[in-house]
């Protein structure tokens, strides 16, 4: 071989690692920034290297470790399209309802997408169909895996009902946790009252499947319902009962796992949940579990979520040539091999001849026996099912008591406040009309602006003076939390004396640190807040708005209280927003 052909071939070669290594860099860098699925908006798409053609796919928290896994093969593959055109997939992953809507609004343009269920697919397509006079995807969206829905219960909690063997479906949930006597009405009185969470239907996939599922159970039915039957008296009176007593929503069931995992079984008993996130986190945290959890599978029925892959060939940013190397993708998802490696992950395959195994377990907190014929497989919701779900969740779901808490020191000047008026404004609006919001405001002095109150009587005022907002002085911090805490603590009080059952919360946006020493930061904490975190307790929400802020303090204020803390700039809050209002 000639000097000048190696030479040639090393230029090569190193080209090649060099290109390949940003798209190994980039993909990790979509898969770190979408932990979590908050992330719903546009990936800068990679730079990619001529004779080769990147497909993204935008796909539900679910099935991440699988799709993850499997993308990597799929990329060290070198699979080609009818031009020769090598094809390079990236991932992102995000939530099924988040995604739809940054889909739609055009702030999310992949050339594939999987959503959690067929339901969502169905949404995105009548809209996109009143717009366009066409669905987003010109051909059925094919299912990809089974994720089921069920609840999540500590090991023994879910043996006293008679786990796995005995059948616990929606009415035991409802029961129990309407029941007075709570645990005791099983023989275990230091359990106390029976404590339940599940995601947002409007917001995670979980969520709607969940609810609907729950509805198929109260109804007695697997055949599929219409709007008006999700409007029956029993059925209403039913989710009333469920969400009367529900403790905690939340926006993806990861984070109401997690939950469970740090708070323990004093907080939450049961969530609803895939099987997937169950399993996960026996293999993957048992260590940081009380007991072990359980997977229920409800015995009226449930979605068996198949996780849609659709390519979006109806949408202008897909060309022909990506919507053929989606399809290859596709195709290669579907094979017997990828299938067989989903049971690693956490997964069902679609294919039944595949045989179940570990981590798809007893001893991993899961019934291999069942499948679509010992637990039916109720139909997935359509538009109008869903719509019907989601209000009549909103009509029954537990109000809430917020306090929204803004930093309005020096600091927060210029594009900050801006943008914290703004986005403050959206969250009211976005507000349940019989919820109840208060506004308070510090800088060197904390200053009630508006004591809560029904959000339907004074959204339309509060929305204006929280637009006039100005940023100046000093951070009283600690003072604000303490304050925040002491209202609202009084609120509950009456409340309950009246025999009302609410949601408390307090939203804390601050971009700095406490500059007035009064309290100090342990008063704070021991004289304002819980030792504890407790499932109806009031939760604190901090916001941690650009680079300075104390994200130490601000983290423990929501642990101790069973709150979550997030991260935000001018340009995320917003998203920061949404995902706050999913929790309450």
């Amino acid at each position: 071989m000639s000097r000048t052909r190696i030479i040639f071939i090393a230029i090569i070669g190193v080209t090649l690692c060099i290109i390949l290594g940003a798209i190994a860099y980039q993909y990790a860098s979509n898969i770190g920034d979408n932990f979590g699925g908050d992330n719903n908006t546009a990936v800068s798409a990679t730079p990619v290297p001529e004779g080769t053609v990147l497909i993204t796919l935008a796909s539900s928290n679910t099935k991440r470790n699988w799709l993850d896994q499997v993308t990597a093969d799929f990329n060290s593959g070198s699979h080609i399209t009818a031009a020769g055109q090598t094809i390079i997939v990236e991932v992102s992953h995000v939530t099924s309802g988040g995604s739809m809507n940054a889909i739609l609004d055009g702030s999310l343009q992949p050339t594939a997408w999987s959503p959690g269920d067929q339901s969502w697919v169905a949404q995105a397509n009548d809209a996109w169909r009143q717009r366009n006079n066409k669905p987003i995807a010109s051909e059925t969206c094919a299912p990809t895996i089974y994720a089921p829905l069920g609840f999540a219960m500590w090991r023994p909690m879910a043996e006293t009902l008679g786990w796995p063997d005995a059948p616990i479906g929606w009415d035991t949930i409802v029961e129990l946790a309407a029941d007075p006597d709570g645990w005791a009405s099983y023989g275990r009185p230091e359990w106390g009252q029976f404590r339940f969470g599940h995601t947002h239907p409007a917001y995670a996939n979980s969520g709607l499947l969940s609810m609907t599922g729950f509805v198929y159970g109260i109804a007695g039915s697997s055949a599929a319902l219409t709007a008006a039957d999700i409007y029956a008296p029993e059925v209403e009176e039913a989710m009333r009962a469920l969400e009367q007593n529900t403790s905690k929503y939340g926006k993806q069931a990861p984070a109401l796992l997690d939950l469970m995992a740090r708070e323990g079984p004093s907080y939450l008993h049961a969530a609803a949940v895939p099987e997937a996130d169950t399993v996960r986190m026996n293999v993957e945290r048992g260590d940081e579990l009380t007991f072990p959890l359980a997977f229920i599978f409800p015995a009226g029925g449930t979605i068996w979520a198949d996780h849609p892959y659709c390519t979006l060939d109806n949408a202008d940013w897909v060309t022909a040539e990506q919507a053929e190397a989606a399809a290859i993708f596709r195709d290669f998802l579907l094979a017997k091999e990828q299938q067989a490696s989903a049971i690693d992950n956490y997964l069902r395959p679609l294919d039944s001849s595949i045989p179940l195994h570990a981590p798809l377990d007893l001893d991993n907190g899961t019934d291999p026996r069942v499948n679509t014929t010992t637990i039916a497989a109720l139909p997935s919701p359509s538009s109008e099912i869903s719509a019907a779900v989601i209000d009549l969740f909103a009509i029954t779901k537990r109000k809430s008591t917020i306090f929204i808490v803004l930093d309005v020191s020096g600091s927060m000047k210029g594009e900050k406040i801006k943008t914290a008026r703004e986005a403050t404004v959206e969250f009211l609006q976005r507000l349940d009309p019989d919820d109840e919001v208060g506004l308070m405001i510090f800088s060197d002095l904390v200053v009630p602006l508006q004591e809560p109150e029904r959000v339907g009587n004074v959204v339309e005022g509060l929305s204006q003076r929280v637009s006039g907002l100005l940023a100046d002085g000093n951070t009283a911090l600690f003072q604000s939390v303490c304050d925040a805490a002491k209202a609202i603590l009084k609120l509950q009080v009456e409340d309950i004396e009246n025999g009302e059952s609410r949601l408390y919360g307090i939203v804390l946006l601050s971009d700095g640190e406490d500059t007035i020493g009064r309290p100090t930061e342990n008063q704070m904490f021991a004289t304002c807040l819980p030792a504890n975190a407790e499932a109806d307790g009031i939760k604190i929400f901090p916001i941690a708005f650009g680079e300075g802020a104390d994200t130490d303090v601000l983290s423990r204020i929501a642990n101790v209280t069973g709150g979550r803390m997030f991260t935000a700039d001018p340009a995320s809050i917003s998203n920061v927003y949404v995902s706050i209002s999913a929790e309450q």
